[in-house]
């Protein structure tokens, strides 16, 4: 298992890194056969108006799936202890749901078409940070609807950007403030997608009551 180590205003010694393979080889241990690469990024956040907080975030790449945890507190080790345990916890979810689909023969998921929405942002004045502060880069193969909800809950976001197999279309999942989810699908000019069945440009996902706990 190959594990990278990354860090932003912070020294990785010798001894934080031994602690980060102990804490996290251990907790993706009983997962190794599912685990291509981990990702582990170290991070300390110094705002004179509050306390520091240091920051550990584990993203896993386990055939094809994202999975992601991130905790911070005042202690950098006591992060680590608490991504660790985190982490064990979503690749165990994970691991389940793919047993879970093996069994499956029918989705659970029911997608009920909406209106177009004209504007996300409404009468609210977006607010943009002052300056890029981490740039991402991740491949983008194509899945479903139902696989790219599988991936929004393992990521711990509160949206997800796939690209949709049926259309070759770039969308965004995401968990609505109400309950449930949605979809938001690109549209041309006409207020159409560019959909092969032509549904609307805003989806609302229905999923099982179990399902919205993430």
């Amino acid at each position: 298992m190959k594990l990278v180590i990354h860090s932003k205003n912070i020294e990785i010694t010798d001894a934080i890194r031994e602690y980060v393979h102990q804490k996290i080889e251990k907790a993706a241990s009983h997962f190794q056969s599912i685990t291509n690469e981990v990702d582990v990024h170290l991070s300390v956040a110094r705002n004179p108006r509050i306390n520091t907080r240091q920051a550990a975030e584990v993203t896993i790449y386990a055939n094809g799936s994202v999975i992601r945890a991130e905790e911070s507190s005042e202690n950098l080790y006591a992060s680590i202890d608490l991504v660790a345990d985190k982490i064990a916890r979503q690749l165990r979810k994970y691991k389940e749901r793919r047993q879970d689909q093996k069994t499956q023969s029918q989705p659970t998921e029911v997608v009920v078409a909406e209106s177009v929405v004209p504007d996300l942002i409404g009468d609210r004045t977006p607010e943009l940070p002052n300056e890029v502060v981490r740039t991402k880069y991740f491949s983008m193969p194509p899945m479903t609807l139902a696989e790219a909800l599988e991936q929004l809950q393992l990521v711990g976001h509160d949206f997800y950007m796939f690209r949709n197999s049926e259309t070759g279309e770039i969308n965004v999942i995401y968990e609505r403030n109400h309950g449930g989810y949605g979809v938001i699908h690109p549209r041309n000019g006409n207020g159409h997608t560019n959909g092969k069945n032509g549904k609307s440009s805003h989806n609302n996902i229905v999923m099982p009551e179990k399902s919205h706990s993430k």
